[in-house]
């Protein structure tokens, strides 16, 4: 499969909670960093999601929010994935930042360029990806 989204995460199931419409689905990631997604009902059907399962949580760059001393901080995103800037790509509109997580993965984040000068975004500076439950995609093989 070959897929748009910069953020492609192989892990698996470790809890679906149901609701009316939608269920909370936790994707349990290596190194213990945990994904939360929300996803129709009928996909978690369709999909086969029961704990266990082996899936592909995808994020597109685009929907990733880059904080940094976010000390304190409460947001109504559930995912917030803490690490370091690895790399930065300007252009001149948007940059993409490259943020390495302890686990040794990397999450990629689109934002613009004046965002990025605005928090002082440097290789090195310590930075949490950020990003909405349903902005998260579940895939599985077939």
């Amino acid at each position: 499969m070959k897929i748009s989204a910069r953020n492609v995460f192989d892990g698996s199931i470790e809890a679906v909670k149901p609701g009316a419409i939608n269920s909370e689905v936790d994707v349990a990631l290596p190194g213990g960093l945990k994904i939360v997604a929300t996803v129709t009902n009928d996909s978690v059907a369709e999909l086969g999601l029961v704990a266990g399962k082996a899936v592909k949580a995808l994020v597109k760059a685009s929907s990733v929010l880059v904080l940094t001393d976010g000390a304190g901080v409460k947001l109504s995103a559930r995912n917030r994935l803490e690490g370091t800037v690895m790399s930065l790509t300007e252009g001149p509109v948007s940059t993409e930042v490259a943020i390495g997580l302890p686990n040794g993965l990397t999450v990629y984040a689109t934002i613009t360029r004046d965002g990025a000068t605005a928090i002082g975004l440097k290789v090195g500076v310590p930075a949490a990806a950020v990003f909405k439950a349903p902005s998260v995609i579940i895939g599985v093989a077939a």
